[in-house]
């Protein structure tokens, strides 16, 4: 596999930078959107919940970014690394293996944190080099990096197993329809559609989405319209009437009322809110 050096990241599988060496015009590609993210942050703040000056908040901390999540980073000043990578990069037919990146990476969610012990950012600092140097080679070896992020990401696993659960049929129906949720939210917006497709009623899939994630079908396909609303909204240069309409609302104030319903807010004034955000609270996230 060669490496891509430019951005250009729609051509690209994989990404991989010293946070203080990572371009600012990434957070700005078009490609970044498909990329799972993890941020490793090496004795610094979290990029939530702490004031700056409460300096005992140092130390290591991973952030897991699912796929177009919407999130602002600026990683100007911070030491650490950025591991960027598609779901090709990932062996689909390990099912197990594939349900707990998932998992760690919260897919139903915004991102997930994790901090690191000292043990585990040594386990983790073991591994990392050699996927940093196999990256760095003229011609690198795509079976090398595919390996070598597998153990990587394993370990992530291990250190995060004390919350996971055995994978039983329930779990397998929730990876599956998380799945075709991303594949047709944009068409299908009710329960039935995907209950059918699971071969089980709208009533069961009800009741597996609300044990294991604790929301309804409904509510999913809302909260992955919304998400894809707000990336939009950060993320593009398209109008408020553009992006209601892209996301198949009839019109402007139908899609005013939803956002503000399942939000809080209206659409214009997360946009404002996004724009001072990103402006002046540089090294957090949007949410």
């Amino acid at each position: 596999m060669e490496k891509n050096t430019s951005l250009g990241l729609e051509t690209s599988l994989i990404y991989i930078r010293n946070l203080e060496n990572c371009p600012p015009s990434y957070l700005n590609d078009p490609g970044r959107k498909d990329f799972f993210e993890i941020v490793w942050l090496q004795n610094e703040l979290p990029l939530h919940a702490i004031r700056e000056e409460e300096e005992h908040g140092r130390g290591d901390w991973i952030y897991l970014i699912p796929p177009y999540r919407v999130h602002q980073l600026n990683k100007a000043g911070k030491n650490g690394i950025l591991l960027s990578f598609k779901r090709d990069f990932l062996e689909e037919g390990d099912k197990e293996f594939y349900l707990d990146i998932f998992k760690i990476f919260n897919i139903q969610g915004e991102f997930s944190c994790l901090p690191l012990s000292i043990e585990n950012a040594e386990e983790l600092g073991k591994i990392y080099p050699l996927l940093e140097e196999e990256y760095s080679k003229p011609s690198n070896s795509f079976f090398i990096l595919k390996a070598l992020l597998k153990v990587f990401l394993l370990k992530l696993i291990r250190i995060k197993e004390h919350v996971f659960t055995a994978q039983d049929v329930n779990q397998k129906r929730v990876y599956e329809f998380m799945m075709l949720l991303e594949e047709n939210y944009q068409q299908e917006r009710n329960a039935e559609f995907y209950a059918s497709a699971l071969g089980i009623s709208s009533k069961r899939l009800n009741q597996i989405l609300k044990e294991k994630l604790d929301k309804t079908g409904m509510q999913l396909i809302h909260d992955r319209i919304i998400m894809e609303a707000k990336r939009k909204i950060i993320h593009s240069e398209y109008t408020l009437k553009e992006i209601a309409y892209d996301l198949g609302f009839t019109d402007r104030p139908y899609f005013s009322r939803f956002f503000k319903k399942q939000t809080g807010t209206s659409p214009e004034d997360f946009q404002q809110h996004a724009r001072h955000h990103i402006e002046s609270r540089f090294n957090t996230l949007v949410e």
